[in-house]
């Protein structure tokens, strides 16, 4: 009889929420930056192991300060719907740095839910384990959250036992995904994230922020190779020099940089072509 349980993750930017479904279902489903908000969609991560299947919710940091403010809507309203269709809610927390004020908001808040809440410890690679104990012990007696576990999600550790937890937690139904599927989001989607988390790590400020991707040709050939064709459209043509750079300097290594991390994950040659085209405006 299969069986499946819905996670959601949930924690401040940075926590490292996006790390942690990219190393459970073992793709790169999700990008990963130190930028905040990041995750701006609804990305599933689904894991079958035996008669079972873990879907995982990743979803926006709990952080709107420094976005936009139709921005801040729509990543509140990705949080709560990733939050409101899961089963129980991981609450990923940085173990090294973390304000209990500001946890302990949240969680009250996420706790209007009525969703089961596990507090997940990451990166306990880079503090000494006995400084977690008296925050268990005090999350436990003023929050009342009875679960937690101390993980590092980048360097895998104690994502075993994280795994049998959650198993013990599926309930008898029919899968929602097939056997073969990680997520929910496609080839096209993944890679147009891959350039855009690039994106996130070569240009400064609020620009990245402001340019969307487009996946405009997508092929696998008949040698096995993967042809893309992506356009980068900005809002304002004073971004246009700064993406390019001094003498195609920039865009030549976000191409040469995606292109890379594309062919890592997808196991094959890539061929990536980028153009950056102003929003109403004509191919540059």
């Amino acid at each position: 009889m299969q069986k499946i349980l819905k996670i959601g993750l949930a924690g401040k930017t940075n926590a490292g929420k996006s790390t942690l479904i990219n190393n459970l279902v073992g793709e790169t489903i999700s990008i990963v930056n130190k930028k905040i908000n990041t995750t701006e969609e609804l990305i599933k991560g689904i894991i079958n192991i035996g008669k079972n299947q873990l879907i995982f919710n990743d979803s926006p940091g709990i952080s709107f300060s420094k976005s936009t403010e139709n921005k801040s809507k729509k990543l509140k309203k990705n949080l709560w719907e990733a939050l409101n269709d899961c089963d129980l809610i991981l609450y990923i927390i940085d173990s090294k740095n973390n304000d209990y004020n500001e946890l302990k908001n949240n969680i009250n808040k996420i706790k209007e839910l009525n969703k089961e809440i596990i507090i997940v410890f990451n990166k306990n690679d880079l503090i000494e384990k006995k400084t977690i104990l008296p925050k268990i012990k005090k999350i436990y007696n003023e929050i009342g959250i009875e679960n937690f576990f101390s993980i590092s999600a980048k360097k895998k550790l104690g994502l075993v036992n994280l795994k049998k937890f959650l198993l013990k937690k599926t309930y008898s139904s029919s899968w929602i995904f097939n056997e073969d599927v990680v997520s929910d989001r496609d080839d096209i989607f993944i890679t147009n994230e891959i350039t855009r988390n690039t994106i996130l790590d070569l240009l400064n400020q609020e620009i990245p922020y402001n340019i969307i991707i487009k996946n405009k040709y997508f092929k696998f050939l008949k040698n096995g190779d993967l042809k893309i064709k992506q356009e980068l459209e900005i809002q304002n043509n004073r971004y246009k020099k700064i993406i390019i750079g001094r003498n195609g300097s920039k865009i030549r290594d976000l191409r040469i940089k995606s292109q890379k991390i594309i062919s890592k994950t997808f196991n094959t040659n890539t061929h990536l072509y980028i153009n950056i085209i102003t929003k109403n405006a004509k191919k540059i």
